[in-house]
């Protein structure tokens, strides 16, 4: 049990990043057509793979990091641009429930076997 403590963490880690980026969109009354237009968005990043299994990997993870979310939403707090904490937090919360189901970030050798496979 202990051994796979670190994966179910990950998981719980998700789950909560997903509730919290919900939870503060709709506290904050953003549109919710927008939210189901744009969720699954970052899967977009998908057609990578039309160019190979690394580039794939490259532009599924630069879509999946929650680098590209934070960045934006915490730059649109600061010059009061609603659209951009909204954008951030659909794809925070993408990004929450794909690593609680489990999806994580690619290997460019592997792309079938994520980050949350190897911990």
């Amino acid at each position: 049990m202990l051994a796979r403590l670190p994966a179910v963490l990950l998981r719980v880690e998700g789950l909560v990043l997903f509730g919290a980026a919900l939870a503060l969109y709709v506290r904050e009354d953003y549109s919710i057509l927008l939210l189901v237009v744009l969720f699954l968005a970052p899967d977009l990043s998908f057609v990578g793979l039309a160019g190979g299994q690394r580039l794939g990997a490259v532009a599924y993870d630069a879509a999946h990091t929650y680098v590209g979310p934070i960045l934006l939403a915490s730059a649109a707090l600061i010059i009061e641009w609603t659209p951009g904490v909204e954008l951030g937090l659909i794809w925070l919360a993408h990004i929450g429930i794909d690593r609680a189901l489990g999806y994580g970030l690619r290997y460019p050798d592997a792309f079938n076997e994520t980050h949350l496979q190897r911990v």
